[in-house]
């Protein structure tokens, strides 16, 4: 078994050790039980300016559609990474709107 696929465990002294691997997955809560933080940041980014969503409780797939929405109402680049959306410019108000109409909670955090 590949390394990536045991979640990193390479060896094991404990000659009991059966290995058992997570099968359960990741499912998307409801729209209604989701807290998205709105963050604004600019540091590490050359002084651009970038609107953060963290809190995202989900699979991969439905946090990159939900990133695809954003960037086309703010009419801007983003990305998905470690969980969280990054959007290019500050579109905070804009997002708050947007993801209160659809139904989820959010809250104004940093920046």
């Amino acid at each position: 078994m590949n390394r990536k696929k045991s979640g990193g465990m390479v060896y094991s002294t404990n000659p009991d050790f059966k290995f058992e691997q997570e099968t359960a997955s990741q499912d998307t809560l409801p729209v209604n039980q989701q807290v998205l933080y709105i963050w604004l940041d600019s540091k590490a980014r050359k002084g651009k300016t970038v609107t953060l969503i963290k809190g995202f409780k989900g699979t991969e797939k439905d946090l990159e559609n939900l990133a695809r929405q954003i960037k086309s109402l703010c009419g801007t680049g983003g990305s998905v990474k470690s969980g969280e959306i990054i959007i290019q410019g500050d579109f905070r108000e804009k997002i708050i709107l947007f993801l209160n109409k659809e139904g989820y909670k959010t809250k104004k955090a940093g920046g």
